[in-house]
């Protein structure tokens, strides 16, 4: 298995950026996706974008493209979620999440999750 640490979280003003970083470890990380999701107060956790073990094009949630971008660094064992034009309603805990079994879009398919970072956009 591996394990998933996030960081970079804050508070940031609307229109702003932010860069997430998740760092795994454990079991060789250049065979997982690599996903970043988000969970706001009281709503179920969401998609945000995912990222091939290949470090090939990623797909996003329509909410986020054209403003989130994913990257990964292989060699790093590093995952980053670039947040640009950010709104309040990107308010809410993201998490890294990981899984070498298939390329999906609900939390169900990943089996690794770091332990979410808080990110808080104000108006």
């Amino acid at each position: 298995q591996v394990q998933l640490v996030e960081s970079g979280g804050g508070l940031v003003q609307a229109g702003g950026s932010l860069r997430l970083s998740c760092v795994a470890s454990g079991r060789t990380f250049n065979r997982y996706t690599g996903a970043w999701f988000r969970q706001a107060p009281g709503k179920d956790r969401e998609f945000v974008g995912r990222i091939p073990w290949s470090g090939g094009r990623a797909s996003y949630a329509d909410s986020v493209l054209g403003r989130f971008t994913i990257s990964r660094d292989n060699f790093g064992n590093t995952v980053y979620l670039q947040m640009n034009s950010l709104k309040p309603e990107d308010t809410a805990v993201y998490y890294c999440a990981a899984s070498n079994t298939v390329f999906g879009r609900t939390p169900s398919d990943y089996n690794a999750w770091g332990q979410g970072t808080q990110v808080t956009v104000s108006s």
